[in-house]
């Protein structure tokens, strides 16, 4: 399959031509609007320092139903002894910031590059992307981001400096999004994390059937926040 190129207009070829590994086009821009598009097709990007920008649809897909989360015993317990306090859309700048400096603190390449920060602090202002925080000792102790559109939440990254911190987090947004009638989680590639999680692969196909019936449900824009006591709602 051939790789092609954006021209300035905000479109893309059609998903199911992309490689074998994933990879659809090259080029564009990470302009808002071009990336919410991308994600309405089912399309994200993902490129290191020193490439153009690099926009993937791989196939398998992994996603998570928000039903079938799996809390490990060790996570429930860390949750009922209440170790973290978690928050929607207080600190996106700096859990971004977060989920590129550990992975390069081990050694590992980033594609959350200064000019990636920027695109989605843009779409963050705009009510499309979220971050979730888990905080200790006042202190960002992990926490995870991604993109809202529908009734789908595309994850991006997510980082701990505590142990289960982002897996609090994680829960803390399952938790919220089935309040809210998510019907998924795109976790975009397989890890070994994210199966032990309850994620699954699904035929890009399905995925993408998956997702156009979501997009007919209105986004849940603007900041994102917790109620303590009368539950979870949007602020």
């Amino acid at each position: 399959m051939p790789v092609y190129a954006l021209s300035e207009a905000i479109c893309f070829p059609d998903p199911s031509l992309a490689r074998a590994d994933g990879l659809l086009a090259v080029g564009g821009d990470l302009s808002p609007e071009r990336l919410l598009n991308a994600y309405c097709m089912g399309i994200f990007p993902w490129y290191s320092e020193g490439e153009p920008i690099l926009w993937w649809s791989p196939n398998p897909r992994l996603i998570l139903i928000p039903s079938r989360f799996h809390m490990s015993s060790s996570l429930k317990k860390t949750l009922r002894q209440k170790r973290f306090t978690v928050t929607l859309d207080t600190a996106f700048k700096d859990v971004m910031a977060a989920c590129a400096a550990v992975r390069q603190d081990q050694g590992e390449g980033t594609w959350i590059l200064p000019d990636m920060e920027k695109a989605y602090y843009r779409l963050h202002q705009a009510g499309f992307a979220h971050s979730v925080e888990a905080w200790q000792d006042g202190e960002l102790a992990g926490g995870l981001y991604g993109v809202s559109l529908g009734r789908g939440f595309f994850g991006e990254s997510m980082f701990f400096k505590k142990s289960n911190a982002s897996k609090a987090a994680f829960a803390t947004l399952v938790e919220f999004l089935t309040a809210h009638e998510f019907e998924f989680i795109d976790c975009q590639m397989k890890t070994p994390h994210l199966m032990s999680l309850g994620a699954e692969e699904r035929p890009r196909s399905v995925f993408l059937d998956m997702l156009h019936q979501t997009l007919e449900f209105p986004t849940l824009r603007g900041r994102w926040s917790l109620e303590s006591e009368n539950g979870l709602k949007i602020g």
